[in-house]
C-alpha cells in the first residue's frame, strides 16, 4: 500500500521561550536580531502561533497542540517538524539534531500520548537521536523533503544534514534517497532542504538555480518529472521569502489546502499562485516576528500526523 502524501492532521508547538538562538544562527543565515525584549519578542509570536493555529482550524485542519517543555529554554521548539516525523504505518521517527538547545526540544512520550489520546496511531517508535555522538545530524522534514506516495526522499546537504545519516534514514524508512547540494546567494549551504523546495501531491515548488552542479540539478529535476510533479520553479530571491517554505494539507471535507506565510504568499508571482491554484486554496498565516527571529517559516511550524 503507497503511503499518504496528504493528511487533515498536524501537530504544532506553542512556544515558551522563543526567540534568537545563537546555537542555530551560525548555519541559518535567515536568523535576524530584532529590537525589543524578550518579552516583547515572546508576546509578539505567541500572538502570531495562536493566531496560526486558529486560521489553519478553521480551514477544516485538525491541530494538535503541545506545549513546549518548561524545564528547558527551547527557542525554535515552535519548529518541531525537525525533531519528529510520522507516518502512514503509525511509524513516529524521532532525529538528531545539531544544536544542543534544540535537543531539548524532543518530547517523544508526551508526543505519543498526545497522538493516541486523538485515535493516531503509534505502532513504533524509531529513535535516531543517539547518531548525534557520531556528529550525524537529520533534522526531520526539515532535512528531508518527502515524495511519499513514490518513497523518494530529497535532502541538500548541509551541517545539519548528514549523508550518512539521510543514507541510514531511507535504509530503514525503505525510500530512494536523493541527495544534493544547494546554496543561497552568496554560496553558503542552505540550512535545510524545505527552504529549497516543498513537494505536493500533484506538484513541487523548488529552487533550482540553487543547485550550482548541473548533474545534481537535472538529477532532481527529472526525479519530479518522472513522479509527475509540475514544477514551479523558484528564483533564489525568493527562497529568502520563504516561498519554498509551504505545505500542502487536506481539509476534513477532503479539499486541498497549501499553507504559507503572508511573506510566501507576497514573494510568489502571480503566475506562480495561479499554477499552485490549481492544487488547492491557499491559506497565509502572518507570522513576521516568528519568521524574522527564529529563521523558520509556516512550513517548519507544522509537522504531519497520518
Amino acid at each position: 500500500m503507497r503511503d499518504l502524501q496528504l493528511t487533515h492532521t498536524v501537530v504544532m508547538v506553542s512556544p515558551n521561550h522563543f526567540g534568537f538562538n545563537p546555537q542555530t544562527a551560525e548555519s541559518n543565515v535567515f536568523q535576524n536580531h530584532v529590537t525589543g525584549s524578550e518579552e516583547e519578542i515572546q508576546a509578539k509570536a505567541q500572538a502570531e502561533f495562536k493566531e496560526a493555529v486558529s486560521k489553519i482550524e478553521k480551514c477544516g485542519i485538525t491541530v494538535l497542540v503541545l506545549k513546549s517543555r518548561e524545564d528547558y529554554i527551547t527557542p525554535d521548539s515552535i519548529f518541531p517538524n525537525n525533531w519528529f516525523s510520522h507516518h502512514s504505518d503509525g511509524e513516529l521517527v524521532i532525529y538528531p539534531m545539531l544544536a544542543p538547545n534544540r535537543r531539548a526540544e524532543r518530547q517523544a512520550e508526551k508526543l505519543k500520548n498526545l497522538l493516541e489520546a486523538s485515535g493516531k496511531s503509534v505502532s513504533k517508535i524509531i529513535d535516531l537521536s543517539n547518531d548525534e555522538g557520531q556528529a550525524c545530524f537529520l533534522e526531520g522534514t526539515g532535512s528531508l523533503v518527502l515524495d511519499r506516495e513514490d518513497k523518494i526522499a530529497y535532502a541538500m546537504e548541509s551541517p545539519r544534514t548528514v549523508k550518512a545519516e539521510f543514507d541510514k534514514w531511507c535504509q530503514i524508512m525503505g525510500y530512494k534517497g536523493v541527495l544534493f547540494h544547494a546554496y543561497d546567494s552568496k554560496g553558503f549551504s542552505i540550512y535545510h532542504t524545505n527552504v529549497t523546495m516543498s513537494i505536493g501531491k500533484e506538484y513541487a515548488v523548488i529552487c533550482l538555480d540553487s543547485i550550482k552542479d548541473p548533474i545534481e540539478r537535472e538529477v532532481v529535476k527529472d526525479s519530479l518529472i518522472m513522479s509527475g510533479k509540475e514544477i514551479i520553479e523558484l528564483s533564489i530571491d525568493q527562497i529568502y521569502k520563504y516561498c519554498g517554505n509551504t505545505l500542502q494539507l487536506l481539509s476534513e471535507r477532503g479539499s486541498s489546502k497549501i499553507v504559507m506565510s503572508k511573506t510566501a504568499y507576497d514573494g510568489f508571482k502571480l503566475s506562480q499562485l495561479e499554477k499552485l491554484k490549481k492544487y488547492g486554496e491557499i491559506i497565509t498565516v502572518e507570522i513576521p516576528e516568528i519568521e524574522t527571529v527564529g529563521g523558520g517559516s509556516a512550513r517548519c511550524m507544522l509537522a504531519e500526523v497520518f
